[in-house]
């Protein structure tokens, strides 16, 4: 089984339309509404720092899980 990862909110509004969320974090809070066909994430540059320092559930709720879809 494989998924598409879509990574920065461009590439979430182009690919999941209207199901996507307002914002990016809560694209990516809510992302098992997207599996398994998607896999949603943040942009990684050097902004994500500041965003992650915010959103501490990302390193412990979604990484985890994306390690163990890869």
């Amino acid at each position: 089984m494989f998924f598409i990862l879509l990574i920065g909110k461009y590439s979430q509004d182009y690919y999941l339309k209207k199901t996507a969320k307002k914002t990016l974090t809560e694209t990516v809070f809510n992302f098992g509404d997207y599996l398994p066909k998607y896999f949603v994430l943040p942009h990684p540059s050097p902004r994500k720092n500041i965003w992650q320092a915010k959103n501490k559930w990302f390193v412990t709720d979604v990484l985890p899980d994306l390690k163990s879809k890869i």
